[in-house]
């Protein structure tokens, strides 16, 4: 059992539709206002995808992890497609967090909190509000829950139907993923039922089995030394998170409910704040700092110590435990240049956080034949300079920010096979960014434990 996290207070001058009163970044423009408002009042009608006492639950677990009990693995594709709710990639996708999860929880002996970036991640920031191709200029595209991928009018005009529908692919992805877990999808005694079929080709998968065995054997020892079977050996917590970009629909799914004070966004546990959208008085900034989920930012290039401490005065004056978690997204060459500054800048306010990494979004780069990928080298470097950094400034890495995927597809160079450009274009399937495959994130899961051994 976890402590409760004591209740603060509820933020000062705030409703769930201050925001509008602020600039709003990354906003879609819907040529019908009308039809918008009545998606939106047809979406606050609808059931929570979430409950407050999951949020709650989280909190605490949060706090635990700021304090160094345990470590969070929050991972998922970069944007979720309509079309991929189906239950083998939902199911691929919960069991590569569950297999790193096994691996950091063997290697790493503390609790594993697992965050999976999906049942909601249908909307994307982009660099400009238009693309033009052969001539042609339409909206970018911004993710399922705004428009289409297709360079056409009808499929790139944001359409408000669309936040309905991932309501209910959300929804749909929630249960199914619910199911799976109480029905003992991640009973610990099994351990070997969250392979996924091709992982016998990994040249990893001996190291994985020689863990997943040792697990399921100490599983039994205990059972047998005690006479007992504890519940929680048959299924894990497991939360959601998404990006709250498109504020429309993160306001419509704020609200009040019975027997608590103040509101919760119940459409994810966990949303967090993108770098491109967490200015101190912005509107995404303002609407997160009046809900009582933990809340993620990102941090990145072009934040100052200063900023980072304003952005923490803003989301959590109170310094309330398990409300903050801080997502570096630094890049392998700046990182050892700008992240101490930002954790001395963190502990000199005292406010409590817990730190992450996202090796992913400060590592992208192009390809001569034109691909949008990351090296794994980088990926791993940036994860090990963070772990060295805040351990030397007195500070702790205490989780993971990954894009990845159960799928097979080859996105990122490196790894285990040694994945080249000339292979990206065997499976390269992402709408957006490239994600790590099933190897690429077990390999990082085992480097991370190596590492951590490495400077206990």
């Amino acid at each position: 059992m976890t402590s409760p996290v004591e209740p603060i207070r509820q933020a000062q001058d705030w409703t769930p539709d201050s925001w509008q009163k602020k600039t709003a970044l990354q906003q879609a423009t819907y040529p019908d206002q009308a039809e918008l408002d009545g998606a939106l009042q047809a979406l606050q009608a609808l059931p929570p995808l979430v409950t407050s006492w999951e949020i709650l639950s989280l909190k605490n677990q949060i706090a635990e992890a700021q304090q160094g009990k345990r470590f969070l693995l929050q991972g998922g594709d970069c944007a979720e497609l309509f079309s991929e709710c189906q239950p083998s990639i939902v199911a691929n996708r919960l069991k590569v967090l569950l297999q790193m999860s096994l691996i950091m929880l063997h290697g790493l002996e503390i609790p594993v909190l697992r965050v999976g970036r999906f049942a909601g991640q249908y909307a994307k920031p982009r660099s400009e509000d238009m693309e033009t191709i052969d001539g042609v200029t339409l909206p970018s595209y911004r993710g399922d829950l705004v428009n289409g991928p297709d360079f056409t009018q009808a499929s790139r005009t944001p359409d408000p139907k669309r936040l309905l529908q991932a309501y209910s692919h959300s929804a749909i992805t929630m249960n199914f993923v619910r199911g799976l877990v109480d029905g003992g999808f991640a009973d610990l005694h099994h351990p070997e039922y969250w392979d996924l079929g091709w992982v016998e080709h990994s040249p990893l998968a001996e190291e994985f089995h020689r863990i997943s065995q040792s697990i399921g054997s100490s599983v039994r020892f205990v059972e047998t030394i005690t006479g007992q079977t504890p519940g929680a050996l048959r299924r894990v917590d497991f939360f959601t998170s998404h990006e709250a970009l498109h504020l429309p629909f993160e306001s419509a799914m704020t609200r009040q409910v019975p027997r608590q004070w103040g509101h919760f966004n119940l459409s994810a546990h966990l949303p967090w704040v993108g770098l491109r959208t967490a200015q101190v008085d912005g509107a995404h900034i303002e609407l997160m700092r009046g809900i009582r989920n933990p809340v993620g930012i990102k941090v990145g290039p072009g934040m100052t110590g200063r900023d980072v401490q304003a952005l923490l005065k803003r989301i959590n004056p109170d310094d309330e435990m398990g409300r903050v978690v801080l997502i570096h997204r630094l890049g392998a060459a700046n990182i050892a240049d700008q992240l101490p500054g930002l954790i001395d800048a963190v502990k000199a306010t005292g406010s409590p956080v817990l730190w992450i990494c996202d090796p992913m979004h400060g590592n992208t780069e192009k390809t001569s034949n034109g691909y949008k990928t990351r090296h794994f080298d980088n990926i791993q470097a940036e994860v090990e300079q963070a772990i060295d950094i805040h351990a030397s400034h007195g500070s702790r890495l205490g989780g993971l920010h990954l894009e990845l995927t159960g799928e097979n597809v080859t996105e990122c160079i490196g790894g285990a096979r040694r994945l080249s450009e000339t292979d990206l274009v065997t499976a390269y399937k992402t709408t957006v960014d490239p994600r790590l495959n099933y190897e690429q994130a077990l390999e990082l899961a085992m480097l991370v434990v190596k590492k951590h051994r490495s400077i206990a």
